[in-house]
């Protein structure tokens, strides 16, 4: 993972006088102006770190695209794909969990204010483009390799979201990880390589039944473990 360098001071006091700000004012009634002007410096400063009033919202998520695209490009043919970009999803957790008040607080306004919801889906695509290539590249010459490498990188996003926003709406309280990793295990079960099957012992005891499944070449991951299910008995 790659490493970033800190943050410089005049930075951080803008996002801190903008959020104050916000709080106070709400968000639609604070200006850039008077954000700098709290923050005791010029616009000219303001605009060096963020390009508009909505990136300040969202002052760490470039670098964590950055740092998520990095991740995925120091990955090697030994790495489990699905593995991978579920690895990758954590460091956006990371960023979250770094400072919980933060996060929530940006929950708490995002919810209220419409720009800020299309923003930040905005920023939610990039990271499941980032997704979405690297699986590309990993399943090229695959059958139906685009559209595995789209719906995986989509249910990543979705189960990392479901669980960091069930997460903020406890107020940050809790290890978030645990909750992510719930979710993520739902991605890896459903998509991830198949653990390999223990060796049967060599004791003289009779092994256990041995299922065979036919299935079709290119069926869906889940009719083959229905298929599985019912030839176990299994509802």
């Amino acid at each position: 993972m790659s490493s970033s360098s800190a943050k410089p001071p005049m930075r951080d006091a803008l996002v801190a006088a903008a959020f104050q700000l916000f709080l106070e004012r709400g968000y639609e009634q604070t200006t850039v102006d008077d954000i700098v002007a709290l923050a005791g410096v010029g616009r000219r400063s303001f605009f060096r770190y963020f390009p508009s009033k909505e990136d300040v919202v969202f002052p760490d998520h470039e670098r964590c695209l950055a740092d998520m695209t990095a991740f995925l490009a120091a990955s090697d043919d030994g790495h489990e794909p699905v593995q991978r970009v579920c690895d990758a999803a954590r460091l956006v957790l990371r960023m979250y969990a770094e400072n919980p008040t933060f996060s929530v607080q940006r929950y708490r306004l995002t919810k209220k204010v419409p720009g800020l919801r299309a923003y930040e889906l905005s920023v939610v695509w990039r990271y499941e483009r980032a997704l979405a290539e690297y699986l590309r590249g990993r399943f090229a010459g695959r059958r139906d390799g685009t559209l595995q490498a789209d719906v995986i990188a989509a249910a990543v996003v979705a189960a990392h979201n479901n669980a960091l926003r069930s997460w903020l709406r406890t107020d940050g309280q809790g290890d978030a990880s645990d909750t992510v990793d719930h979710a993520l295990g739902y991605v890896q079960s459903a998509f991830g390589a198949a653990p390999v099957p223990p060796a049967v012992p060599l004791t003289g005891e009779q092994p256990e039944d041995v299922v065979v499944i036919v299935s079709r070449r290119g069926a869906p991951l889940w009719r083959v473990v229905q298929e599985i299910e019912s030839a176990l008995g299994r509802d």
